[in-house]
């Protein structure tokens, strides 16, 4: 049955590759994004996160069956964890009401690898408080001591946390709408592709994410699992973190996580 899907980050990457599946699929597809798509909005801002949701229920007519959050960078700046923890839970936060009218609701982000590298406590506990100002400063001081990097691990730490916490609340799984994320390892993108041409840099990646299984992934092979875990045919996986990382999380952590 056709449905009807809003991804974010929809115009490169594994938003780009998501949205095309669907489409291919038969679904109808609100792709967002910062310059392109169906909606143009700026998530790392309040204004942006506002008009996404004043769009969305637009276009929508106040019903969605999917939600896939994708939009994110991976910058030594404060930006990435206004992007990537707060736009995506105000996204979600925001189009829930629409997602509880739909059909088999479902609702997936985009983490990473990197949630389980190192993190600034600060940082994460100030996102999983719900305080962006005090988020922001965080950042800012972690690169200003140069540990700039772990900014965007931070981000995605924090976001899985808060799935795991958010999935199983009266408001989503009482609601019937499930809320996963999925966390790959590398994904050969025009963002990481810098990183990879230089050996040097890619030796670093490598140690910093081995891929057991196949090596670095392509946007089209993490887009079927997204798929799934939006589709109907999810009807009990919730507040999940899935890597599709060729075996990096268990090369990291082994079994201790058990």
């Amino acid at each position: 049955m056709p449905r009807t899907c809003l991804v974010t980050g929809a115009a490169s990457g594994i938003g780009h590759a998501t949205a095309a599946l669907l489409r291919q699929r038969g679904h109808t597809v609100i792709g967002a994004d910062l310059h392109a798509g169906d909606i143009r909005a700026d998530l790392a801002t309040d204004e942006g996160r506002a008009a996404l949701v004043a769009r969305a229920r637009e276009l929508t007519g106040g019903r969605l069956d999917a939600v896939v959050c994708c939009a994110g960078v991976a910058r030594f700046d404060p930006v990435t964890i206004r992007l990537n923890h707060f736009g995506a839970v105000a996204t979600l936060d925001g189009l829930l009401p629409l997602l509880a009218a739909g059909t088999a609701p479902r609702a997936v982000v985009v983490g990473s690898i990197d949630s389980v590298h190192p993190t600034d406590p600060e940082t994460v506990a100030a996102a999983l408080a719900g305080d962006e100002a005090a988020a922001v400063a965080a950042a800012r001081a972690a690169v200003d001591r140069g540990e700039g990097h772990l900014v965007y691990s931070s981000s995605k730490a924090a976001l899985s946390r808060w799935v795991r916490r958010t999935a199983v609340t009266d408001a989503w799984a009482g609601a019937g709408v499930t809320l996963n994320a999925v966390a790959p390892g590398v994904v050969v993108t025009p963002l990481t592709r810098p990183l990879l041409d230089d050996p040097a840099t890619r030796a670093l990646v490598e140690r910093a994410v081995p891929m057991p299984l196949h090596g670095h992934a392509r946007p089209e092979q993490i887009a079927p699992l997204i798929a799934w875990l939006a589709s109907p045919e999810n009807a009990l996986v919730t507040g999940q973190v899935v890597f599709a990382d060729g075996g990096a999380d268990a090369v990291l952590r082994g079994d201790g996580t058990w």
